[in-house]
């Protein structure tokens, strides 16, 4: 039983670092935008479906893929971004639930019309390959995916703390009519945020669809445990996305190992409503709201 136990706190580590990859780019988008993106689960679905096409049709590893796939999926959020969100100009958190929802229906009516409705899963050598580590096995895929989180989240580090840009995004996490007043160009920034957001997504749609089957309705349970992920973590804080990724994906395995399957959904978001009872902005969100 112990051996279990640590085979699933290890794979539960590993699978949180894919969530915190994927929660990124939402509590990013909404701690320098102050928007909801509920399209984000349905853009990681995309992500996953372009990793699929390039798979089987162009035959291209699926990590090599995500120098085609984030790009696309960056210009892609470029253009949202300007078509639909810039144009919210007041109540932006309430109306862009709204916008980005009915993105997330546009995007899963194009990929049911594409792909069906059919589950599907991506396929390479190291997706069901593994190896042993004392009494038990790890998939390759898992330690892949969990690198790749690192070495992106890393990139977002640098980009956020050494560049000059960086300090552009977060004065506007901190407060966007100031950084207007020093001379910031805040609708740039929001753009360029929106676009890594949705980037961010391509690379965890990847690792989402190699370690799950998927189809475009899978968006609906991932965007609400995303979403579970960022309010736990504190709304617009990286260091509790990764935080609160890690913590209830680890809980979840063990769950499912010492008790059961079923109850293992239950308590992630069971463990959700307990920390915002006791800690209503979550672990490292702010009590005061952002100023406007």
């Amino acid at each position: 039983m112990v051996g279990i136990i640590i085979e699933a706190i290890i794979t539960g580590i590993l699978t949180g670092g894919v969530y915190a990859l994927m929660a990124s780019g939402l509590t990013l988008v909404f701690g320098v935008m102050d928007i909801i993106n509920i399209g984000q689960g349905a853009l990681v679905i995309l992500g996953a479906y372009l990793s699929y096409v390039l798979e089987q049709q162009l035959h291209i590893d699926l990590f090599l893929g995500l120098l085609i796939t984030m790009p696309c999926l960056f210009l892609l959020g470029i253009v949202l971004e300007w078509l639909f969100i810039r144009p919210i100009r007041r109540d932006r958190t309430m109306l862009s639930i709204l916008v980005t929802f009915g993105i997330a229906l546009i995007i899963e009516g194009i990929l049911n019309l594409l792909f069906s409705a059919d589950y599907i899963q991506l396929h390479a050598w190291y997706v069901t390959a593994s190896f042993r580590i004392v009494n038990f096995y790890l998939s390759y895929i898992y330690v892949f995916g969990f690198l790749l989180a690192v070495l992106l989240l890393g990139a977002l580090y640098l980009l956020l703390y050494r560049t000059r840009f960086g300090r552009s995004m977060r004065a506007a996490m901190e407060n966007r009519t100031a950084a207007e007043l020093i001379g910031i160009d805040v609708e740039r920034v929001s753009m360029i945020t929106f676009g890594i957001g949705i980037s961010l997504a391509a690379a965890g749609g990847m690792a989402f669809g190699a370690t799950n089957t998927f189809n475009a309705g899978s968006a609906y349970d991932l965007i609400s445990r995303l979403l579970a992920i960022i309010i736990f973590g504190g709304m617009g804080s990286l260091t509790g996305a990764l935080a609160a990724s890690v913590g209830m994906l680890v809980i979840e395995d063990v769950t499912a190992v010492t008790w059961s399957p079923v109850w293992a959904n239950i308590v992630f978001f069971l463990l959700l409503v307990f920390i915002l009872v006791l800690r209503p902005q979550g672990l490292f969100g702010q009590r005061e709201g952002r100023k406007q």
